[in-house]
């Protein structure tokens, strides 16, 4: 059996692309997944995205992790699964979409896509971190000399200190200017340092705001891969109408054979 496979990534941030509208990728194979998401031996990817049907909206997103599991809500991979479907004509401009966290919904310009992710109501603040689920969860550190900072070392000793039992992303973030920071971010489920996360992205600029370093509703992101911007509507205990936006971009197709 073969398949088409697409490969999108935005701000580098890549990954594997399915149409499985006939519902015939077997995805309970998760060593199939990790395997074509190995950078050596397989196509290699940060996760895998399978498209189906749904009743109501315009499609479902199924994302698993880099390992093959089915993880939690992935902003990236949202946005690219959004400029897949454009491709296959399933919407024009605008569409709405089922993930794991929710409907959300997203507009498309050029190469340029917006997504509206799920609101935020409970952000954990102490004097070394903050904490957010912002579809993902997200443990968010600032620090001095970003650029210095071993993200997969001080990743793991995060997680193996506090979040051993479910994992955790881990932010690093150095303010650039008062509405501009930078960010990298070690993934769960990779297990590696990515070249950015839109839910760590969107965590991260929340954060900035909650604790005071901006009062900009519009936060602009620098990752490795290039840049984002969030903005919001905050409130006293929860912010809403939460849009990620970035570029979502088509690198290549090929066929699987399964």
């Amino acid at each position: 059996m073969t398949m088409t496979f697409h490969k999108y990534q935005g701000t580098g941030n890549d990954f594997i692309i399915i149409d499985n509208r006939n519902y015939i990728f077997p995805k309970k194979n998760s060593s199939l997944i990790a395997s074509l998401c190995d950078r050596h031996f397989g196509i290699g990817a940060d996760g895998l995205i399978l498209l189906e049907d749904h009743k109501t909206v315009d499609f479902s997103m199924i994302y698993f992790n880099a390992d093959g599991h089915e993880s939690t809500m992935c902003g990236n991979g949202g946005r690219c699964i959004v400029a897949f479907a454009k491709e296959l004509k399933l919407f024009k401009k605008t569409t709405t979409f089922y993930a794991i966290d929710g409907i959300h919904s997203a507009e498309i310009n050029s190469d340029k896509v917006s997504l509206k992710m799920i609101n935020v109501h409970d952000i954990l603040v102490s004097k070394e971190f903050i904490f957010t689920n912002t579809g993902s969860p997200h443990h968010i550190e600032m620090v001095e000399n970003l650029d210095d900072i071993s993200v997969i070392e001080k990743g793991r000793t995060i997680i193996d200190s506090l979040y051993s039992s479910e994992g955790c992303n881990i932010n690093f973030v150095e303010q650039l200017d008062h509405q501009t920071f930078k960010v990298r971010t070690y993934e769960r489920g990779v297990e590696d340092e990515t070249l950015a996360c839109g839910t760590g992205a969107t965590a991260v600029a929340i954060a900035m705001y909650k604790i005071g370093k901006s009062d900009s509703n519009q936060i602009k992101l620098d990752v490795l891969g290039g840049h984002l911007e969030v903005q919001f509507i905050a409130h006293e205990e929860s912010f809403t109408d939460i849009i990620l936006s970035g570029p979502a971009q088509f690198v290549f197709k090929g066929t699987l054979n399964l």
